[in-house]
């Protein structure tokens, strides 16, 4: 964090503005110490959100027009209520008016029990009428979805808002004994001798079937399979997608569709070479060599003729996803097309409704044809994953995890627009690992147009991400509270937070994973306010718990008994390394190789050696490992110390039960590590197949000890 003093003072105004906005001009750092947010950037995050406070009048112009909206509009944009809650919600209608209002249920039934209360509010002058305010309790046993809040003028006119029921809280997971265990996952590293250089969904559903019929695992969970761009170079980095609501065939096993089975013999040699070209363990993972080979691979299978069943099969997918799933496609096509960045693109192109698109669309029609059928075929895919982790007796089966944000420059800022907020960049401030704080280049959600759109955007996410999903993961679930917007141009310290409606965003993830018999885990690791954790767990959002995080009040290992009983627990996390790595101070050594530190490496060291043997006296004080253990032994007991909890969920990183020593990745570095890049070996760095964990002794060890507790 910058620690220099702030240059210029905000003005009053500005800080009545921001505060009305939720932007923080002041807070705490990771160890406690106040700080004051630079006046630019305070002034910076304001534009936007669409206001200019560049000056003290206009910021009061800009705070009187805020408050003004709130008059102009007949009815809240979305209300968003827990299930049983006495909830009002407010009308605006000209004063003296009498106001009425109803609930148009999402069954398509209608509720009329709506009842006005006192709450005298005084009346405003707004735009030459006087307008008054009226107060209505809603009933407390609404159903749980998605309805219409209907209010009707005296002169018959309607005004139309989102109405979002949802539960209190999620049900406790039932699981066999009250918990499970399951493998942490990059899918990508997990190749067998039939992927095409990186892992795929016939992977996953290979490694959920083995891991739950032979080692007992109730769950697999694995990065985000968001979709990147299809251009070349393909982004490696799975948190930093050009979409939250699409797949990338990446994932894809090509000799899993259907109509790859149809292909003519010649094209079949064509399709079989492909595979055999592309079959192995390469040192590193060329997502690059792999797109080119499977976008070839699903041109060449998208020319097979449907069936008349599976031809309907696919028009049934096309309507549920909607015209997002025809714009996609057409943005895949675009990009394959004109081969830049769509804000490079010829302005006519940047409307997704535009005529020009439209014309674009029949012109690539058969690439558009080629990207509907790869998500489609992706859809099957990981519905099939899925039915074999259910299938082997997994209690949850697969975890998708759920990113952030999206690129700068990918779909989701085409299709969404101004729904994400522009200029600025979502990141993390500086903590204890990451010194100089992060910058992710995602261009964040802005709270007030996602209301605006009812919430829509992000309820058809979280849908997809949890159609074929046993649980899902949210990436750094403190952004459903507050999130640290970066200015553009400005490094990641200098950021702030900007608060969300968290009742609102953790209600509607709560909603959508009760329709989808999933669990929830937030990733609530970092600098989280206590009353945030209170609230995941009251809804019933399990958190993350990392034994290397895990401290006492004396800064000593917290005794496992203490651990919360609500979370996923785990050794390590992929942006630390394996912990064979972690014993070994790879952390340490990356970040000073990369500048990352902010004291000297002799005192990380130092530090990092002092936590090693806190771990291993609190380990030996149990019984758990005896003097003179080798990395393996200790690796072992340190996931016994980890099922030793009341976690109902145990994590097991497959890179620790293979040995593996290299990290997946460095926050807060882009190219000078390679992140995301790192295939699944061994402590020598020999890469480990899928082939191979199943003739592994040592990950069956590892099970074994994780399952004993």
């Amino acid at each position: 964090m910058s620690a220099e003093p702030v240059a210029e003072e905000l003005s009053p105004a500005v800080r009545d503005l921001a505060a009305a906005l939720g932007v923080a001009t002041e807070f705490q750092d990771w160890q406690g110490t106040p700080i004051a947010v630079r006046a630019s950037t305070v002034r910076a995050v304001l534009a936007a959100l669409g206001v200019d406070a560049s000056t003290p009048a206009l910021a009061t112009a800009a705070l009187a027009a805020h408050r003004l909206a709130r008059w102009r509009r007949v009815l809240p944009p979305c209300t968003v209520l827990r299930s049983g809650d006495r909830a009002r919600v407010w009308v605006h209608l000209p004063h003296g008016e009498v106001a009425r209002l109803a609930v148009r249920l999402e069954d398509g039934g209608t509720r009329h029990d709506l009842v006005q209360v006192d709450h005298r509010v005084p009346p405003q002058p707004v735009d030459g009428t006087v307008v008054g305010e009226a107060t209505f309790a809603l009933p407390e046993d609404l159903p749980l979805g998605w309805h219409t809040l209907v209010a009707r003028s005296a002169d018959g006119v309607e005004t139309a808002a989102s109405l979002v029921v949802t539960p209190a809280t999620l049900p406790d997971p039932e699981l066999p004994g009250g918990r499970c265990w399951g493998f942490l996952t990059q899918l990508y590293q997990v190749r067998s001798r039939r992927s095409w250089g990186s892992g795929d969904l016939r992977d996953l559903a290979d490694l959920a079937a083995w891991s739950g019929h032979e080692l007992g695992a109730g769950f697999v969970l694995v990065n985000p399979l968001h979709a990147a761009a299809p251009s070349l170079p393909v982004e490696p980095s799975p948190y930093l997608p050009t979409t939250r609501r699409f797949t990338s065939p990446l994932y894809l096993r090509v000799q899993d569709i259907p109509e790859a089975g149809y292909l003519s013999p010649p094209a079949r040699d064509e399709l079989d070479r492909w595979a055999a070209a592309m079959a192995g363990g390469q040192a590193t993972i060329d997502r690059d060599r792999v797109w080119t080979a499977k976008r070839a691979a699903l041109a060449l299978v998208a020319t097979v003729p449907l069936s008349p069943g599976r031809a309907a099969e696919l028009a049934a997918f096309v309507r549920r996803e909607g015209q997002a799933l025809v714009d996609f496609a057409t943005w895949c096509a675009l990009v394959e097309d004109l081969r830049v960045p769509w804000p490079q693109w010829p302005t006519a192109l940047h409307d997704p409704r535009s005529e020009a698109v439209g014309a674009e669309r029949h012109r690539l029609r058969d690439n558009v044809e080629v990207h509907l059928r790869a998500q489609w075929w992706l859809d099957e895919q990981l519905a099939g994953a899925q039915r074999a982790a259910r299938g082997a007796g997994m209690s949850v089966g697969v975890v998708h995890d759920l990113a952030v944000g999206v690129h700068q420059e990918g779909f989701d800022t085409w299709a969404l627009g101004p729904i994400l907020a522009h200029g600025v960049s979502a990141g993390a401030p500086p903590d204890a690992f990451n010194q100089v704080g992060q910058g992710w280049s995602q261009p964040p959600w802005r709270p007030d147009a996602l209301a605006e759109a009812g919430y829509a955007p992000y309820r058809d996410m979280l849908r997809a991400v949890l159609r074929h999903a046993g649980g899902v993961r949210v990436d750094h679930v403190i952004g459903l509270f507050r999130l640290w917007w970066v200015p553009q141009g400005a490094s990641p310290a200098d950021g702030t937070y900007v608060r969300y409606d968290h009742e609102a965003l953790v209600g509607i993830l709560a909603l959508e994973a009760h329709r989808a018999g999933a669990l929830v885990v937030g990733e609530d690791l970092g600098t989280v306010e206590p009353w945030v954790r209170d609230v995941l767990r009251d809804r019933g959002v399990l958190g993350t718990s990392v034994l290397w995080f895990e401290r006492a009040q004396d800064g000593g290992p917290l005794p496992p008994e203490q651990w919360r009983r609500l979370c996923l627990a785990t050794v390590t996390t992929h942006d630390l390394p394996p912990t064979t790595g972690y014993l070994r101070g790879e952390h340490v050594r990356i970040r000073s190789e990369l500048g990352l530190l902010v004291r000297a490496e002799a005192d990380e060291r130092a530090a990092a050696q002092a936590e090693h043997e806190a771990w291993q006296q609190a380990l030996r004080s149990r019984g758990l490992l005896r003097a003179g253990a080798d990395e393996r032994e200790t690796i072992e007991a340190l996931h016994r110390y980890v099922a030793a909890t009341p976690a109902r969920l145990l994590g097991v990183a497959l890179t620790d039960a293979v040995g593996d020593i290299r990290a997946q990745n460095q926050p807060g570095t882009s190219t000078e590590y390679p992140n995301w890049r790192v295939p699944l070996a061994d402590c020598d760095g020999v890469p480990v197949l899928l082939e191979d964990l199943v003739r592994s002794d040592r990950v069956r060890s590892l099970a074994r000890a994780v399952s004993a507790g």
